[in-house]
């Protein structure tokens, strides 16, 4: 497909493609199309650097002191020029263009542009998030987002996973909080609903992935998901996205080994392939990512009991917790910390605290017999700055044990006929996860808020453009 298109159009030259291939460049004429970043002008010469977006390191262009007199940050530009060593700096490898025509203006900036060569808040990023992206820190998050998406794809592809697109609007609550955007027709109809029922965003596509996991045994879906969360917190947003596998035959061990592997597979390719960009991250937002991340990979992720959990936290001064709470964000920190700053995987949680179709565990793995004290074959996955990043489990595949626990929630049987079909007719253990795409992003880029992880963010109050 490249191919064909470079048969009708001859692209200018990325600049991330001059940084890679520097050695083999220099001294052959270049074409280069961007944005202008800096300008520095001097007795006799003239620097601008631009960035066309395919790097967080731009290219700087020489010419003469009038070359770019009347140039402004942030015009885009087409520079034609030869491509030579950088004299005046320190790393040897380093290129720069010198003008052999003038450039040529594609599209002037005026001053009153926002974004100035400095320092700008997150904060004030977020209130221009219509040009926020040509800075660095928000262009470098959309190439590591880019980069691990492309690597979510080809983990599940290389194993043997079928990508199946669930729908964005469904009728049913599969995570049961209610927090769900009602769908509804703009048109003056008598019947409001048009579906002939209630209908929803989605919340997940865990129970529709279900359906193609009993045919076709591995697959997985990605994309968004929307919750009516009415949370102001750095943590939040009202329309996310989510990786989500579903698998046959497997077992809550078995999950665990899938999402740490997962996980791993993610991160080391990240450090290869979007090294500048984790780089970057590492100087200008967080000096401890690396560290964090490459202690990930070579770490065995901790298995640990919700019970053990509960204890662990009475037992060091979390004295408000007791068995049968959730565990809060700042339980969630001193976990991770108690195990050196690695992940966590608290298991077997109680039944009375999780959605409806997570497997009840065998008696024999139960506190006691008692149906409070039940738990479920689960995992949540906690890790160092984030907290809570994967959710999973077990699915309940027994006809019997599915049907009691929605008649006890008191949920609408024949909403949910279909769901319980797919126990009647040849059921198999089967379980899968869900990965928060946006929390993954803040763990490999050290961004604190989650609102600077989405290209553009939907929250309470908040959905412009």
């Amino acid at each position: 497909m490249n191919n064909i298109i470079k048969r009708y159009y001859k692209w200018p030259t990325r600049i991330n493609e001059i940084n890679k291939n520097n050695s083999h460049l220099v001294g052959k004429e270049v074409k280069v199309k961007g944005w202008v970043r800096n300008i520095r002008n001097q007795k006799s010469v003239s620097f601008v650097e631009i960035n066309d977006g395919s790097s967080v390191k731009g290219l700087q262009i020489v010419g003469d002191k009038d070359s770019f007199s009347k140039l402004k940050y942030g015009s885009s530009i087409e520079i034609n020029g030869r491509l030579i060593s950088s004299l005046g700096n320190t790393d040897k490898n380093a290129v720069e263009v010198q003008l052999t025509e003038p450039y040529k203006l594609i599209g002037q900036c005026p001053d009153e542009f926002p974004l100035q060569p400095k320092n700008h808040s997150f904060e004030f990023l977020r209130e221009i998030a219509h040009i926020r992206s040509r800075g660095n820190s928000i262009g470098a998050l959309l190439r590591v987002r880019n980069e691990s998406t492309q690597l979510i794809h080809r983990y599940f592809n290389e194993n043997g996973f079928i990508n199946v697109h669930t729908p964005i609007i469904t009728a049913s609550d599969c995570e049961g909080g209610g927090e769900q955007f009602q769908v509804k027709s703009s048109l003056d109809t008598k019947d409001a609903l048009f579906f002939g029922q209630p209908s929803y965003l989605t919340v997940s596509g865990q129970l529709e992935a279900e359906i193609y996991a009993s045919s076709h045994s591995r697959v997985y879906t990605f994309g968004p998901t929307f919750r009516a969360e009415k949370s102001n917190t750095t943590r939040h947003l009202s329309e996310f996205w989510m990786i989500e596998p579903e698998m046959s035959f497997i077992d809550l061990n078995d999950n665990l080994d899938i999402a740490e592997d997962f996980l791993k597979y993610l991160i080391s390719n990240l450090l290869k392939n979007s090294k500048d960009d984790i780089e970057f991250f590492n100087k200008r937002i967080d000096t401890n990512l690396l560290s964090r991340l490459e202690k990930t990979l070579s770490s065995k992720f901790v298995r640990l009991e919700y019970k053990d959990a509960i204890s662990l936290l009475q037992n060091n001064g979390h004295s408000n917790i007791k068995w049968g709470d959730d565990i809060q964000r700042e339980h969630e920190k001193f976990i991770t910390s108690h195990f050196g700053d690695i992940p966590v995987f608290v298991i077997n949680w109680p039944k009375s605290i999780k959605p409806f179709y997570m497997r009840e565990n065998d008696q024999s793995q139960s506190l006691n017999d008692s149906n409070s004290m039940a738990t479920v074959s689960n995992m949540d996955l906690l890790v160092p700055t984030v907290g809570e990043l994967i959710g999973g489990s077990i699915r309940e595949e027994r006809y019997d044990k599915l049907l009691n626990t929605i008649n006890q929630l008191g949920m609408d049987k024949e909403q949910y006929s279909w769901y319980l079909d797919l126990r009647k007719y040849g059921t198999v253990p089967h379980g899968g996860f869900g990965l928060g795409f946006e929390r993954f992003l803040q763990y490999v880029t050290g961004l604190q808020n989650i609102r600077d992880v989405i290209p553009i963010p939907r929250y309470q109050n908040y959905c412009k453009f």
